[in-house]
């Protein structure tokens, strides 16, 4: 036998630390968090170090709208084993309002045919919080103009 095609199951547990912890409690409450950077950058979420410079973040955390801009998307058309939504669907890199660096995100609530980059976009909370990114059930479309190119060609 030179080959074995068999299942495998790996179950792990995560430790948030401090700044990990704050953010996962901001979701708990509704809220998104983000810790400056020494350069005086946002990320969301926060970290320990920036991951530019690998210096230590500011002790600097700010709440951040819930409100954002999609900067690259794509549409998954291919199901695969373990798949939690049924294609398609979007995947996005989502720029929210004040933040330097985008999250990665289900936008939901529109036809896959009309995603676009520059679409604004909100979050739509889960009715019963859990300390994950999946308090967040999908960003959908809000009735705003599409931003301007411009004002997000940094972040893809």
């Amino acid at each position: 036998i030179t080959r074995i095609v068999t299942p495998v199951r790996l179950e792990y547990t995560v430790s948030a630390g401090a700044t990990q912890e704050r953010f996962l409690e901001g979701l708990l409450e509704g809220r998104i968090i983000g810790q400056r950077a020494p350069d005086g950058k946002l990320y969301v979420p926060p970290r320990g170090a920036c991951p530019v410079s690998g210096e230590p973040m500011r002790d600097e955390y700010e709440d951040l709208p819930d409100v954002g801009t999609v900067t690259t998307f794509c549409v998954i058309n291919i199901p695969f084993e373990g798949q939690a939504l049924t294609p398609p669907y979007i995947g996005a890199a989502i720029l929210l309002d004040g933040a330097d660096l985008p999250i990665f995100h289900i936008v939901g609530g529109v036809d896959p045919k009309e995603a676009r980059m520059g679409m604004r976009v909100k979050a739509k909370w889960r009715p019963k919080p859990i300390p994950s990114m999946a308090t967040i059930e999908y960003f959908e479309p809000v009735d705003q103009p599409d931003a301007a190119f411009e004002s997000y060609a940094e972040h893809l």
